[in-house]
């Protein structure tokens, strides 16, 4: 293989091809589900998701968006609509001041075990049931392998 080419070669346009396909249009498939099965978007799922697996439901903005692959200002007006909602709450963290702490709250709590049945099956026939497991242990090497690369980049370090 010329390592010199600007070019894929066919097999890494071919991955590429599959690869777009997975980051573009699964997320499009898992927002259908869970908009019309919950009323939510597979983001909104995915905040629900990662507070209600922090210590006491509760984490801070900043961490919370950095967990979710999201801005501020996008998980802020995602929380707007959770507030209103009564599924999370927002308070001054009480140890800084200068950061705010979000906690799911009960009925916040109930959607997501509503939305999840579904959601966890379309997650299994889309992406697991198709991989034997050695191709779910190779896939999950990869993957790791990709998103360092891809944080360690938009983290400024690439």
């Amino acid at each position: 293989m010329d390592t010199q080419s600007p070019w894929l070669d066919d097999d890494q346009q071919d991955l590429w091809q599959a690869l777009l396909t997975v980051v573009i249009a699964l997320p499009a498939a898992l927002d259908r589900q869970l908009q019309r099965d919950a009323g939510i978007s597979n983001f909104e799922y995915g905040v629900l998701a990662q507070l209600s697996m922090a210590d006491e439901a509760t984490m801070r903005l900043s961490d919370l968006a950095r967990s979710c692959d999201s801005t501020l200002p996008r998980l802020s007006k995602v929380m707007d609509r959770f507030e209103a909602r009564d599924w999370v709450a927002r308070r001054p963290d009480p140890g800084d001041g200068r950061y705010t702490l979000a906690t799911l709250a009960d009925a916040g709590r109930r959607k997501l075990a509503e939305s999840a049945p579904e959601h966890v099956a379309q997650v299994k026939r889309l992406v697991f049931d198709p991989l034997s497991a050695a191709q779910r242990r190779h896939l999950g090497a990869a993957l790791t392998r990709i998103s360092a690369s891809v944080r360690q980049e938009l983290e400024g370090g690439g």
